[in-house]
């Protein structure tokens, strides 16, 4: 028999808008895409640390120990399904709508049942075609660190749950932002007070981070102090100031939603390499190689993007 045994995690459930629609309009060209939604999604949650449990027709179920990283790879996920759906029709478009809860699940084997499952299905469910809604308990662990909006829905209903679990939807865009009012619970039945406001929100950069860039600007100042105090000639504070300019932009990447983490990675190491060659100046330009070879893997990582 396969042990059953409980844990505390992340849940992320995920489906298709108008799948029985598209799969009626296009079985064949439905399916394709489909596949390759799947596996960007999966290569994504992979890349957060998340885990792929299951996928059924066009559902699909995963699981974080980190509830920053389910959140991110949401967002990630609906950022690069937009971009696969930009020069489709507006009537062929796949839209994923996901939902996400922290909840206290039953673990049988590879799977996870119970409540807390439920609830990020019913979450999904009331999420707008290309948006994400998750519950208050995942919106506490998040809301100063992921650098995206909320929108309060107030709470829904979920079976075999007696009180309504108040949900956010989190704002990503402008095809996001039509997300419905979720469904209220019944008024005779009395309702739990969310803990942040119901107004829409934008949550500030992180606390942490700007800590850092506080920490690398004081250090960048030292060291060019120190330099110029017993100067001799010869800026050596230059390498190091550039170094810690690689960590800063390293730092914003990693929070940051406007574009492709792994391509703007790139960028950052184009640049730091353009900075050397430019610092070590010896009459010859020989970043332009591995910038060049840095610029081809851009170009093939964003075409198959697209």
């Amino acid at each position: 028999m396969r042990e059953t045994r409980r844990k505390l995690t992340t849940i992320f459930c995920a489906d298709v808008q108008d799948y029985t629609r598209l799969m009626g309009a296009d079985e064949e060209g439905t399916l394709a895409s489909l596949k390759r939604c799947r596996e960007a999604m999966g290569r994504l949650i992979e890349s957060h640390g998340g885990r792929v449990i299951n996928t059924w027709g066009d559902g699909l179920i995963a699981d974080f120990p980190s509830v920053v990283e389910a959140v991110r790879a949401a967002v990630d996920t609906q950022n690069e399904l937009a971009g696969f759906n930009a020069d489709r029709p507006a009537d062929g478009r796949m839209l994923f709508r996901i939902g996400i809860n922290l909840g206290d699940v039953i673990v049988e084997g590879d799977d996870i049942y119970g409540d807390g499952v439920n609830i990020a299905a019913r979450l999904q469910t009331s999420a707008a075609a290309g948006g994400i809604v998750i519950s208050s308990t995942v919106y506490d662990q998040v809301r100063n660190k992921v650098a995206v909006g909320f929108e309060f829905l107030g709470p829904l209903m979920v079976k075999n749950v007696d009180e309504g679990v108040p949900s956010y939807a989190v704002k990503i865009g402008d095809a996001r932002d039509e997300t419905p009012s979720a469904e209220r619970s019944d008024p005779a039945r009395p309702q739990p007070q969310p803990a942040p406001a119901a107004k829409a929100e934008t949550t500030p950069a992180p606390g942490g981070q700007q800590r850092l860039y506080g920490v690398l600007g004081v250090i960048a100042a030292v060291l060019i102090g120190i330099n110029l105090l017993s100067w001799q000639g010869v800026f050596w504070a230059r390498f190091p100031v550039l170094a810690l300019a690689v960590v800063a932009a390293l730092a914003w990447n990693r929070d940051q939603i406007l574009f492709n983490r792994k391509i703007t990675l790139l960028a950052i190491l184009a640049l730091g390499l353009a900075g050397i060659n430019l610092f070590a100046w010896t009459g010859q330009f020989w970043a332009v190689w591995p910038i060049l070879g840095i610029a081809a893997v851009m170009g093939v990582r964003w075409s198959m993007r697209r």
